[in-house]
């Protein structure tokens, strides 16, 4: 990225969700403060965990609330909502400060099927905001989540959709973008497959350089994963990944390629679930102590995946629990400082990553008008 940094020249951001750039400019990216203790270590665990996570709260990185919302006919997230797992009285008591909702869509759905379903999907969740506004506001950048969160409420970043949401167009990432979204994830499309990115797979991750898209490499094969990480200049990330040597499930990670994602300042995003994790809340703090250990603490983040259909973990059943999950990691001996970066700061520099290798890729390339027919045959 340095190369970028150099040539680095002040510019409009891109981004665009409902004008938020004119609404909540960003102040740019800026290094972050040193982290000063905000817990006394003679407290109980889950007092000191409270404390950390209400000057550090959690940026969940996996939200299905969106998907889950369609199936009924009234709903109350102010007050509170019984029938899904994420409400705003919850993420309070959870102390969440911002989310991603993702946009993925049900197997099946693909071409514009998959189009049309994803652009519903981003409908209803500025929808869902709107009708929130006194708990929830929606985020394109880390400037905006600092500042939604200094405003007493919820950042909602809308992604990661399926890559079929772009079907084989740069045209209709762009359309996306502009209306919100800012995590792609790199399967289930011919440009990104077991055989790794196509010519127009690499221009659609240019693109999203160029744009301010995260990568999302959930899921992704092995050799997209390993090409994504050489060339992409933002950071990448795992939306829902835990360790393989803990949890041999096909979705998490292996060590070698957590190795490589903490060398390429990427992001593993862990998810609360049973299935990947593990059952209980003791499963959960194991992954996140290998995934520490083998990427670094600054490659580590936390993924709830509440309301996707997925089971969690003992005493971690909805987005209120995480004051449990610090206070076990507290208990294992973590610094304060890395369970700071786990909740907070490690999710802001991936977002402060992406805007900043926009801005400058923007200075240097104007929008791909490739094709897949003309770079694929």
């Amino acid at each position: 990225m340095a190369d970028l940094q150099h040539d680095l020249r002040p510019a409009a951001a891109a981004e665009e969700f409902d004008d938020l750039t004119q609404q909540y400019p960003d102040e740019g990216v800026v290094a972050a403060e040193p982290y000063e203790p905000v817990s006394d270590p003679d407290d109980a665990p889950l007092t000191r965990a409270h404390a950390i996570l209400a000057a550090h709260p959690v940026a969940d990185g996996y939200n299905g609330l969106p998907w889950a919302l369609k199936r009924l006919s009234y709903y109350d997230l102010e007050d509170g909502e019984s029938t899904v797992g994420t409400d705003v009285p919850r993420l309070r008591r959870g102390h969440v400060g911002a989310l991603f909702w993702s946009l993925h869509l049900p197997e099946g759905l693909d071409g514009d099927r998959a189009v049309g379903a994803t652009l519903e999907q981003l409908d209803l969740a500025k929808s869902i905001v709107r009708t929130c506004d006194e708990g929830l506001r929606p985020a394109c950048t880390a400037g905006q989540v600092a500042d939604a969160r200094n405003c007493g409420r919820v950042a909602v970043l809308l992604g990661p959709a399926g890559a079929s949401a772009v079907g084989d167009s740069l045209g209709t990432l762009r359309q996306l973008h502009l209306l919100g979204l800012r995590a792609l994830t790199l399967t289930g499309v011919s440009w990104a497959s077991d055989a790794g990115l196509t010519r127009f797979g690499e221009e659609v991750v240019r693109e999203m350089n160029r744009l301010g898209v995260i990568a999302d490499l959930s899921g992704a094969p092995e050799q997209t994963v390993r090409r994504v990480l050489s060339l992409s200049r933002a950071p990448v990330l795992f939306s829902r990944s835990a360790a393989r040597a803990i949890r041999p499930h096909p979705v998490n990670l292996p060590d070698d390629l957590l190795a490589e994602l903490g060398a390429a300042k990427g992001l593993c995003l862990v998810p609360l679930t049973a299935e990947q994790t593990g059952p209980t809340v003791r499963d959960v703090a194991d992954h996140l102590d290998h995934i520490r250990a083998v990427a670094g603490a600054q490659c580590v983040g936390l993924s709830g995946t509440y309301d996707s259909g997925s089971a969690h973990p003992q005493e971690l059943g909805d987005v209120s629990c995480y004051p449990r999950l610090i206070a076990e990691l507290l208990r294992r001996g973590w610094e304060e400082g890395d369970v700071a970066l786990l909740t907070w700061g490690n999710v802001q520099r991936a977002l402060r990553g992406a805007d900043f290798t926009a801005r400058a890729a923007q200075q240097r390339r104007a929008p791909s008008t490739a094709t897949i027919s003309e770079l694929d045959g």
